[in-house]
């Protein structure tokens, strides 16, 4: 199990990491998500002991890796631009990170490994022979080969296009879980975090503002931060009168208050396009100012 309490990176006066605290269990697939520059890169390098933590303990299975160099963590890290050597086989890209294994061990672990990504034919062949999607996998079967405890990925689906991106992502999910990896990755893509984590973590300025399930943290943001982050949807201002019912600028609201609340008190509702029923009939009208295609939905822009 990793536990990191704490962990604080300053850099001058920016906090890149602020007090973070999370858990990974055993086997688990979990994320971390955010904005660019919230500090999801540095969370990693920190782990990873490639950079200084000015407060707070990494340990792995309770023992403090505070002073343990990288090398001697026994994690895997995934580069977000995969890091391959480009005048070395795949095969050889692969293996690097077995050197003083017996050979014999080593050549099965590396077919292994790329018998699992599904590349166990292009050993002889170098990156820039192969796809991206491919040179992804081969990253994948380099970073799992040496059967690390815990493996670090970098926004590992950055660089593909949208449709590989969304296949990949479970894909990966299947070959952690099959080869029985305990994983953290950071991206900002929240369907990336959503097909691949067990649990999710989402993080602003340096803080951790919440660790939940994927339902969770669509159904049941703990701010309005991560609500107005998490999914697509808006904030409507209300307020609760005696009969629990919510006034809003959208009319009178019923049977959405979890429990009964003083009359008066200013809430915030949290509207998703799925929560809105069009309805020839109904008394609110609005004007559409602008209608977004989308495929498989429409998103108007109404006043």
């Amino acid at each position: 199990m990793l536990q990191c309490l704490r962990l604080s990176v300053l850099f001058g006066d920016t906090a890149a990491l602020d007090a973070v605290n999370l858990t990974v269990n055993d086997g688990e697939v979990v994320a971390v998500m955010g904005p660019s520059g919230c500090g999801k890169t540095t969370l990693l390098r920190a782990i990873a002991g490639l950079q200084y933590l000015d407060i707070g303990t990494v340990s792995w299975d309770e023992y403090n890796l505070r002073d343990t160099p990288p090398h001697a963590r026994g994690f895997g890290f995934m580069f977000q631009d995969y890091a391959l050597f480009p005048h070395l086989t795949i095969f050889d890209n692969v293996a690097f990170g077995l050197k003083g294994m017996e050979k014999a061990l080593l050549i099965r672990r590396v077919n292994e490994a790329l018998e699992l990504v599904g590349l166990d034919n292009e050993h002889a062949k170098f990156p820039h022979e192969i796809s991206g999607g491919q040179q992804q996998r081969v990253a994948l079967a380099r970073a799992l080969a040496p059967k690390p405890q815990l493996l670090l990925m970098d926004e590992p689906f950055s660089n593909l296009d949208v449709t590989l991106r969304e296949r990949l992502s479970m894909e990966v999910r299947d070959i952690l879980k099959e080869y029985g990896t305990t994983a953290l990755f950071v991206t900002h893509n929240q369907n990336e975090a959503f097909a691949v984590a067990d649990r999710i973590g989402v993080m602003y300025n340096g803080e951790i503002l919440q660790w939940d399930s994927a339902h969770n943290l669509y159904h049941q943001p703990v701010s309005p931060r991560i609500a107005e982050f998490v999914g697509e949807g808006s904030l409507i201002k209300g307020v609760v009168n005696a009969d629990n019912r919510v006034e809003t600028g959208l009319g009178l609201l019923e049977g959405i208050m979890a429990s009964p609340t003083p009359a008066e008190t200013a809430v915030q509702l949290l509207v998703r396009p799925e929560d809105i029923v069009h309805n020839d009939d109904s008394p609110v009208k609005a004007e559409v100012l602008r209608r977004h295609f989308r495929g498989a939905n429409i998103l108007y822009t109404l006043l």
